[in-house]
């Protein structure tokens, strides 16, 4: 695959803090990308920076081949956007939202009523075009938001935080149309996201950490990298178990929030060991396979939680 997005060397300061730290990355098209970290991470203002809502202090942006610096309208013909704020009219139906949208980008007579029956029945909502926006449910009202950014035709979809408010049931749902999408149209998808379920369906990653990627490969490999089984003590002390389990076994054991993190092969063995150690000092333990957290936790050496 060829990249359609290239970063390089990015920099964006509000003031003296350097929200973006020198970010250099390519999307591939027809991809689904994901940016994960918490809120502080950089994540939002490269989300901006890519939707051309704002130029980078330095560094370069490639869209589609087009510089950002110097092509911005062009590049706004090849991008649709969704936000997390809500963006539609409740007081309007969803056809309604859809031409309105289509207006403001010069569509105009039988094109734009195609375009908006293809875009409603690409997400399910083809039996609902006159009902107003209000009546919807916030999965819906989200499937709208996604129509209306496809109205236009973009190579690439930009959504930031796209399963905010939704309930498992709609997220499910959201995942299954992005995925239908890519795959119907070649639509290289980029998403931003703090949900580590949501970062799970991405093609690939980037864990964003201080303004810059900390690691960024498929889900799978970047959980490979621990390569070992976690366990997760809960005490009420963790700084002095911590501490305590470094100095008797020569682990490397960290304190996250309230509870201490361990990274060993075979953990169910080291486990027992663990417990005639510490009698009385360990209210519960976990032990369980990698997951994106625990990545995060790895590449970065802090809590997910800890930088907001």
């Amino acid at each position: 695959m060829s990249p359609i997005i290239q970063i390089q060397n990015l920099v964006h300061r509000y003031g003296d803090h350097a929200a973006l730290a020198g970010v250099s990355l390519e999307v591939n098209a027809g991809e689904i990308f994901g940016f994960l970290g918490p809120n502080g991470s950089g994540k939002t203002t490269l989300f901006r920076i890519l939707s051309t809502l704002m130029t980078p202090t330095d560094g370069t942006v490639l869209i589609d081949g087009l510089d950002l610096r110097t092509a911005r309208d062009a590049i706004r013909r090849h991008i649709g956007v969704v936000f997390q704020s809500p963006s539609l009219d409740k007081q309007l139906t969803a056809e309604e939202n859809l031409r309105h949208h289509g207006h403001l980008y010069g569509l105009r007579g039988e094109e734009l009523e195609r375009r908006i029956d293809e875009m409603l029945g690409r997400v399910g909502l083809s039996e609902r075009p006159r009902e107003l926006v209000g009546r919807f449910s916030g999965g819906m009202r989200r499937r709208v938001e996604l129509a209306k950014g496809l109205l236009t035709r973009p190579r690439i979809l930009l959504l930031d935080e796209p399963s905010t408010g939704l309930d498992p049931g709609a997220r499910i749902d959201l995942w299954r149309y992005l995925r239908d999408i890519r795959d119907e149209s070649g639509v290289t998808i980029l998403v931003t996201t703090h949900l580590m379920e949501e970062a799970e369906h991405c093609d690939r990653l980037a864990i964003m950490d201080h303004g810059k990627p900390a690691a960024c490969d498929t889900p799978a490999a970047l959980k490979s990298r621990i390569g070992a089984d976690v366990i997760t003590l809960s005490t009420d002390d963790p700084a002095a178990l911590a501490g305590a389990v470094r100095e008797r076994f020569g682990v490397d054991a960290e304190q996250i929030d309230s509870t201490v993190r361990i990274e060993r092969e075979r953990g169910h063995e080291f486990i027992p060991q663990l417990v005639e150690a510490f009698v009385g000092r360990i209210r519960s333990v976990s032990l369980g396979k990698p997951t994106l957290e625990d990545v995060f936790i790895h590449v970065t050496g802090h809590g997910f939680r800890d930088q907001e």
